[in-house]
């Protein structure tokens, strides 16, 4: 299994460039299966994640063609309508083909999904939606099997539905099933995300009729038909925001292409009240972050869009580690995401945890030890933390890692890092 080797110390500078966002990618990605024509995607980042759902969506009969960032999936001729668990144990994200499947085609089969071990993301939120707008559905052995064979027409009918909590993509699933709906459907307690914006977007170029997008009620009126389009995928905030934490945190500089700031403006002000400097291109889509000597510790909640997002929590974790002063980090989102604490305590941080609040107290020094990745974000912040400890750090099952991160050695090697890759 691969591991990841650091030799910390060395500062980061130079130009990076964002990929595409992987949350915006895989949701794109499942809405093909809505489409009658191709569907061309560009900024398709080369990731374990979208392998995954490129090869979930060739079992089902969709014609996929890759060429480095760009994708074409043509759905005219889908043969499968099951997700099997051997193809969603790996990745939660699969449940996203259920709404497109069901809408489209009248029935759908799909495993309950796995993913990352960051706590509890019930699907049930999905399963209320689509049964509000008159799906039969039944979970059996572990599958989620649904049909609208007894519905008018045999399609969706419009509803309107209220979301107990705010999820992503319970929001992005039921936005794609009620663009097949027959009437008009309102999602209320929408997620806001960013990526959900992307999607509807898309949507709305394949023939989709969606309002309210980045708000929390987005309206769908149901349409008969959806073409393919042409859709470059947002860049990967996420991303975005670790590569600007790493240049704070190792006392450089990094000027970023491809990213949006208007994404940002939650991380950006927690890096700036740490002391880091922050210049923003909202023409060009660059950020540059320049360290300005000693980080102060920020306290951080996370909330969902457009507050600060759990996906960032571990890196400003890792970053007030080393910062000076105590911090309070909550996470409100995930009742599990504090795993990567004992991994960097290994490194020497002194962190403890109350609850669903760490307190982080920083330290002068961390030191190089090897550490083992429990999930996608937790592997960025051992990461980070490697960058700026004393020695080597070795990171074990990064194959996390590589489900969110394009060209990680890469970007941070030609950014002047020493890190490597070994097996």
């Amino acid at each position: 299994m691969d591991k990841l080797i650091i030799q910390g110390g060395f500062s980061l500078n130079g130009d990076v460039t964002v990929s595409g966002a992987k949350n915006a990618a895989l949701p794109i990605l499942c809405a093909s299966l809505l489409a009658e024509t191709p569907l061309h995607l560009t900024a398709v980042a080369a990731l374990k994640d979208i392998d995954t759902t490129l090869k979930l969506l060739a079992m089902m009969g969709v014609k996929v063609v890759r060429d480095a960032e760009k994708v074409s999936l043509d759905a005219s001729d889908v043969q499968s309508f099951e997700a099997t668990y051997e193809m969603v144990k790996t990745m939660r994200a699969s449940i996203l083909v259920l709404g497109p499947l069901l809408a489209r085609f009248g029935t759908a089969r799909v495993s309950l999904p796995g993913g990352c071990a960051i706590g509890s993301r019930p699907v049930d939120l999905h399963i209320k939606g689509l049964q509000s707008m008159g799906a039969a559905i039944h979970i059996k052995h572990g599958y989620i099997q649904a049909s609208t064979l007894h519905l008018p027409n045999r399609r969706l009918q419009g509803a309107r539905y209220y979301m107990d909590m705010v999820t992503v993509t319970g929001t992005e699933n039921l936005m794609m099933a009620a663009s097949l709906a027959e009437g008009k459907t309102v999602l209320e307690n929408a997620a806001k995300e960013p990526e959900v914006v992307d999607l509807a977007e898309c949507l709305n170029k394949m023939g989709a009729n969606i309002t309210g997008a980045g708000t929390d009620v987005i309206t769908i009126i149901g349409v008969e038909k959806l073409r393919g389009a042409t859709h470059n995928i947002i860049c990967d905030r996420i991303e975005a925001g670790t590569y600007m934490v790493a240049a704070a945190m190792t006392g450089g500089e990094v000027k970023l292409h491809n990213a949006r700031a208007d994404l940002l403006d939650a991380v950006i002000e927690k890096l700036r009240e740490a002391g880091a400097e922050v210049k923003v291109s909202l023409a060009e889509n660059t950020i540059t972050v320049k360290s300005n000597g000693k980080l102060k510790a920020v306290n951080i909640r996370t909330a969902p869009h457009p507050a600060f997002p759990t996906d960032m929590q571990a890196q400003f974790m890792a970053m007030n580690a080393v910062a000076d002063g105590v911090a309070k980090v909550t996470e409100t989102i995930f009742e599990n995401r504090f795993m990567h604490v004992q991994e960097l305590q290994r490194l020497g941080a002194d962190i403890s945890i109350d609850g669903n609040t760490a307190l982080v107290k920083g330290v002068t020094q961390l030191d190089g030890a090897i550490v083992m990745a429990t999930d996608l974000r937790a592997s960025a912040s051992l990461v980070l933390a490697g960058l700026v400890a004393r020695g080597e750090t070795v990171i074990e099952r990064i194959y996390h890692l590589d489900r969110g991160y394009e060209f990680l050695e890469e970007k941070l090697t030609k950014l002047g890092a020493k890190v490597r890759r070994s097996n």
